[in-house]
């Protein structure tokens, strides 16, 4: 079954929350006023799953590797051991973002899984 809009919307603040905790963030919120953007106190935490300009350290830093391939349904991307299909998604860059994001999180609660791979 496919997500609604703000089901997939939702998704990716939830996706972004759960790294935010696993950076360190511990007091995040979401203002009413701003739906979708989550705060730590002041600071404006960054869109990693809608945002390449958040999304691109991630990738860098982690040292993630892309691998784009073709299906059925019109393609997909591999980021580490993780797998996104386009079709999923409202478009490619979307899914690309959430495959780093979705692949980071994996990474950091289990490291020495990565370690030993």
């Amino acid at each position: 079954m496919r997500m609604t809009d703000e089901e997939y919307f939702r998704s990716c603040v939830a996706k972004e929350r759960q790294l935010a905790h696993l950076l360190g963030h511990h007091q995040i919120e979401e203002c009413y006023e701003s739906a979708g953007t989550l705060w730590e106190g002041r600071d404006k935490l960054p869109q990693w799953t809608r945002q390449w300009s958040a999304c691109g350290p991630l990738l860098v830093q982690h040292r993630i590797g892309l691998v784009f391939g073709s299906d059925a349904a019109g393609g997909f991307v591999v980021a580490g051991h993780t797998t996104q299909h386009f079709a999923d998604h409202p478009n490619p860059d979307r899914a690309v973002m959430l495959a780093v994001v979705k692949e980071v999180i994996h990474r950091l609660e289990h490291p020495k899984a990565v370690r030993a791979a």
